[in-house]
Order: C-alpha cells, then sequence, then structure tokens
C-alpha cells in the first residue's frame, strides 16, 4: 500500500521547512530509513529518512519549496498500484523571496557569489548557505567530505585561513592584525535563521517563564582521576569527556525528580517516562541542541560516543532528526571556556536546564590545611511554575553523589 510522506515537526515550535534536495527520483528504490530528502528548518538542514521501502511514486512539492508541517511530500509504493494525490497547502516558493529584511539598511557591499549557480559542485546544502551568506567563492573550495564533497568545515577552513577572497576584498587585507588607528564604519547585517529563531525563542522563554537559580559547588577530584584512568588506556577517539560523565549523572539523578524531567501540558504536568537529555552544541550561526535519548539507560562509552557523532553531524549541518528533538532537560556546558559561574534560559517546554562551568584546581581547606583540590560550580535553571527551590536544592545535592563518587556511574 502507498505510504504519503510529510514534511516532519522537529521541535515544538517548527511550523514549516524548506526542502532543500530531493535525494531520490521518481521511479527509484528507496529503503525504509534511507535517506530521501534534505531539508531545511531555522535549526539546521536535517536529513529526512523514508519510512516505507519501495518506489517513489510521486514528489509532491519542488526542490526549494517552503512546506507547512504535516503537508505531504512524497509517496512511495508499489510500481503498478493506484495512488492519489492528496490535496495539500500550496508550498510557496523561496527562490525568489527577498532575503532583505523589511526596513533594514544593508551595508554596500559587491555581490555574493551565488553557490547554487556552481550545481556541477558536491556540497551541502549548509556549506553552499555559509559560503553565500560569508561571500566565499565555493568554486574555490576543496572539499573534504565523503567523493570529495564541500562542507562546512570546509568553508571554516577557508574562512580561518583567509586563503579565498570574501566581501570583495584581497584576504590579506581582512587577516591584518595590525591596528591602524582608523575608525571602522557602521555594519547593519541581516541575521541568519537560526540566530533569529534563538532570539525568538530565548525572548519568549525568558519573558513568560518565571526562572529560579540554585548553584552548588562539586568536589570532583575522583571524577577526574576517574577520566584520567580511562583516557590512558583507550583510542583518542574513545576518551571521555567532563561533559559526558555529567550527561550521565543528570540522567541518574533526573530519576529521582520527575518534576524536573517534565513539560507543561496547559494546566497539567506532563512527566516524561524517558530520560532524554540535550547538549548545547556551538556551531556557526549560534547554538544547536542535539540529544541523547535514553541517557540514563546508556552506558558511558555509548553516550560519549552518540554525542561526539550527533555534535559533528550538527556542525557540518547533517542531523537527523530525532537528533535535535525530544530532549526533556538540557545542559549548557562552558567549561572548556575558563568560565567560573553562569545561568542559562531554560529550553520550553523543558522545566529546568543546567549551567555547567569550568573544572578548576583551586586551593581548599580540609581538617585545617590548604591543600589542592578540583572545583566544578554548576547552577540550575527552573520554571518555577513546575518545581521550587527546595526541590531544586535537592536535585543538585543528590547530583553530587555521582558526580563526587563516580564509580557509581559505571556500575
Amino acid at each position: 500500500m502507498a505510504e504519503t510522506i510529510s514534511m516532519p515537526k522537529m521541535g515544538f515550535d517548527m511550523a514549516e521547512g524548506t526542502l532543500v534536495r530531493w535525494m531520490k527520483k521518481v521511479g527509484e528504490t528507496v529503503n525504509k530509513g534511507e535517506v530521501l530528502a534534505e531539508i531545511e528548518t531555522d535549526k539546521a538542514t536535517v536529513e529526512v529518512e523514508s519510512p516505507a521501502s519501495g518506489l517513489v511514486r510521486k514528489l509532491l512539492v519542488d526542490e526549494g519549496a517552503v512546506v507547512p508541517v504535516s503537508n505531504p511530500i512524497a509517496i512511495v509504493g508499489t510500481a503498478d498500484e493506484k495512488i492519489e494525490e492528496p490535496v495539500v497547502q500550496k508550498a510557496e516558493s523561496n527562490k525568489m523571496k527577498d532575503s532583505k529584511p523589511a526596513g533594514v539598511a544593508l551595508p554596500d557591499l559587491p555581490p555574493a557569489p551565488d553557490p547554487l549557480a556552481d550545481s556541477h559542485l558536491s556540497a551541502s546544502p549548509l556549506a553552499r548557505r555559509l559560503a553565500q551568506e560569508k561571500r566565499v567563492d565555493i568554486s574555490k573550495v576543496k572539499g573534504s567530505g565523503p567523493g570529495g564533497r564541500i562542507v562546512r568545515r570546509d568553508i571554516e577552513t577557508a574562512l580561518a585561513g583567509q586563503e579565498l577572497p570574501v566581501d570583495g576584498r584581497p584576504a590579506a587585507a581582512q587577516s591584518s592584525p595590525v591596528h591602524t588607528g582608523m575608525r571602522s564604519s557602521d555594519q547593519t547585517l541581516p541575521m541568519s535563521k537560526l540566530r533569529a529563531a534563538i532570539s525568538r525563542r530565548m525572548a519568549e522563554a525568558k519573558t513568560t517563564i518565571p526562572h529560579f537559580y540554585v548553584t552548588h559547588e562539586y568536589k570532583i577530584g575522583a571524577l577526574m582521576d576517574l577520566r584520567a584512568q580511562f583516557n590512558k588506556i583507550v583510542p583518542e577517539n574513545e576518551k571521555l569527556s567532563v561533559n559526558d560523565f555529567i550527561i550521565k549523572a543528570v540522567a541518574l539523578t533526573l530519576r529521582q525528580f520527575p518534576n524536573l524531567n517534565a513539560s507543561l501540558d496547559g494546566n497539567a504536568v506532563l512527566q516524561h517516562g524517558q530520560v532524554n537529555v540535550g547538549v548545547a552544541v556551538s556551531v556557526l550561526a549560534g547554538l544547536l541542541t542535539i540529544v541523547c535519548r535514553d541517557a540514563d539507560q546508556k552506558p558511558l562509552r555509548q553516550i560519549s560516543a552518540e554525542v561526539k557523532a550527533m555534535a559533528a553531524r550538527a556542525r557540518e549541518g547533517k542531523v537527523k532528526a530525532e537528533e535535535i528533538e525530544g530532549s526533556t532537560f538540557s545542559i549548557s556546558n562552558l567549561g572548556m571556556y575558563d568560565v567560573e559561574n553562569f545561568t542559562a534560559i531554560i529550553n520550553p517546554p523543558e522545566a529546568a536546564i543546567l549551567a555547567v562551568s569550568s573544572a578548576r584546581e583551586v586551593p581548599i581547606v580540609e581538617d585545617g590545611a590548604v591543600k589542592p583540590g578540583w572545583r566544578l560550580k554548576a547552577t540550575i535553571s527552573v520554571d518555577h511554575r513546575l518545581s521550587d527551590g527546595v526541590e531544586a536544592a535537592k536535585f543538585m545535592q543528590a547530583l553530587a553523589m555521582f558526580l563526587e563518587e563516580p564509580l557509581r556511574l559505571v556500575i
């Protein structure tokens, strides 16, 4: 029986997506789980997998069309069965849409190279978009992806090395660290789709969710020792990060605090059965949250491998739908940036988010003597509609049991 495939909803606030590219043509065979199309949301370029096996009988929208969530985009079936094309909302083509924001005066720059014009080049949709945004001539970029495909990191490498002309100026003129004393001119730049989405969601979260915060300092000397011992005996690509331990510890602690692994459902509280930990990942245009599902049930090595793989795909703009949706609690870790303490904004509709700062070796006092010790501060932001200060404080205390006695995370 023919199956109609619809534009997926990725995130509670997603209303539409842009169909960037079809990976299969009409008449070609597609297997269940095989990538059928690439779509672009406000957050990322996502691969859409076919939920059924068969022949691609009909592609219902064109490449470049903006399609509302749940609208049919394709039909997969057998070669001889009769199919009926569903009636759908008209998909809006964005190929000719003016990208200049209304009322915004853009800087007077030379025309940007159009990466779409280089149709003979093999490049990911994200790489093409970044090339256009950063005014890089994509035809001069060497691809490092499969089959020489140009991916996001290739555009970033070109920009970092200033090997290619950007903004119409010679590379040497852009990369000079010498201060000439001349005043720079103002520039008004349009927001990227991801930055605009972050702006919209965070403004809504901060103004509509009553946040409160609880900070705790953890003794992580035993965790640092255990991590060092483990990392001595495994290959480089399998080494554990401090964040891997934190993900596992948070997931196990959430089992005891269902109000913090929850979301509002109208006037009711929906306590989630799964513990799906979202991890904020820095990407070129902002932040993207990837999701480690059932983190309370997975060993540390599996958590580490999954998060590394998803983070790499996020930075290349090649995430899957299930990798960026469905989190029930989030972690924002700025430990790698020498941060003493910070607070994070809740990622709606979740009840809380944990802001993790840097692990520091500091002087501490024990038994009247000063000696070095490892400490880490973390701050939980909680929606006061779902929980209260005492519960949040108890959560942070319970988290200490796992972070300060890390063998509990491996048995």
